[in-house]
């Protein structure tokens, strides 16, 4: 098992020399420091764990508080690769408030004796006058994790408003593997924490057991994110030139964008007139920033237009036309000889899964269906 956490940590660092190298945004730079946070805590427990929880009570306590960094950086890692206008604030340190406030108790426990002979995270026959205090920060780092899992989670819906709002293919820009990985390990994570409780409080299964496992997952999460952090390109690179912004609200929410209503109908005509006679739509990783600097008006007004004028979002809008081009297609002789996903790509789709599902989702059946229809 101990070879595993080396492996682990070697990694940690391994790709950490990677990211260095690599030419960082701040989702990058969050990462290298969340590398380096893992590669610590596994190569830790791999060199140390034989001693560290045998007589080294206060030791072994600063080194589970190092648990309490995990949920903080996933969540700043997520802030800052979803919303590119995310910066690192002085008030993003709040989020390491709990483990500066868990070791700085540890520390002052250091020169009371009868409190820090008491703290301990195994059975032992002082640990039944265990310090309130300290049981209170062993909760805190069993709920740490939980919660922000749930908080990087409810960070994934602001990420699919963006998409949906700014692009025509998602396909292109949504990091699914992060999504899975974070609900993977955000199941095993709790679990293992509410075994690490269970052991703590009931005596259930032995602190070895709690801890290997936990570091086992630990280890597995370690090569995931840095293989795939390493792969990961901005979601919204497209933006960088700052002549634009991203679009991140939901529909009805333009308080402060000046548009008159007959402005907007307006504006919504001659957008539709442009799709049809244009056709910007043919191209398969069309963004609102793209069509705005071709109808030459400002991201806002389009996006305002096309969500509260014709009730859609950006995906929305961009595909109805892309089915429309389908369906014409399939009743064109020129086409006679094309197979469906031909013509798809001909319409402007770029993938053979967004295509069957935005067709069966907008005319109630697949277009191969659709196509023997007609």
């Amino acid at each position: 098992m101990r070879y595993i956490f080396l492996i682990a940590a070697f990694n940690a660092f391994f790709y950490t020399v990677l990211m260095i190298r690599k030419k960082k945004a701040l989702h990058d730079k969050i990462l290298i420091g969340w590398l380096i946070y893992l590669g610590i805590c596994t190569g830790g427990y791999a060199l140390f764990s034989d001693i560290l929880f045998n007589g080294y009570q206060i030791l072994s306590a600063a080194f589970i508080s190092l648990l309490l960094l995990h949920g903080p950086f996933l969540y700043l890692y997520i802030s800052a690769l979803i919303n590119d206008r995310f910066r690192f604030k002085l008030i993003s340190l709040y989020h390491f408030i709990p483990f500066l406030l868990f070791n700085l108790y540890l520390f002052i426990s250091l020169f009371f004796t009868r409190a820090s002979v008491h703290i301990s995270l195994d059975h032992v026959e002082t640990a039944s006058n265990t310090p309130l205090l300290f049981n209170l920060f062993l909760i805190l780092t069993v709920l740490s994790g939980p919660v922000y899992f749930v908080l990087t989670l409810n960070k994934f819906k602001e990420l699919n408003i963006n998409i949906f709002n700014n692009f025509s293919a998602p396909e292109n820009v949504n990091p699914d593997w992060l999504k899975k990985l974070v609900y993977s390990f955000g199941t095993v994570w709790t679990l293992l924490m509410v075994a690490a409780s269970l052991h703590h409080v009931f005596h259930f299964y032995t602190l070895e057991f709690c801890a290997d496992s936990l570091f086992l997952a630990l280890s597995v999460f370690v090569i995931l994110i840095g293989y795939f952090g390493l792969k990961q390109k901005e979601i919204f690179i497209h933006y960088h030139d700052g002549s634009v912004d991203e679009i991140s609200e939901p529909k009805a929410k333009y308080a402060g964008i000046l548009l008159k209503e007959g402005e907007a109908e307006e504006l919504a005509d001659n957008i539709e007139r442009f799709m049809e006679k244009e056709k910007p739509y043919l191209v398969s990783d069309l963004t609102l920033p793209d069509l705005a600097n071709r109808l030459n008006v400002p991201p806002h007004h389009l996006s305002r237009v096309i969500n509260e004028t014709l009730g859609l979002n950006f995906f929305e809008f961009v595909n109805r036309y892309r089915i429309k081009e389908v369906k014409d297609k399939m009743m064109d002789p020129e086409f006679i000889n094309f197979s469906l996903l031909g013509i798809a790509y001909e319409s402007g789709f770029n993938t053979k899964s967004a295509f069957n599902r935005v067709f069966k989702k907008l005319t109630g059946m697949t277009p191969s269906a659709y196509k023997k229809q007609i």
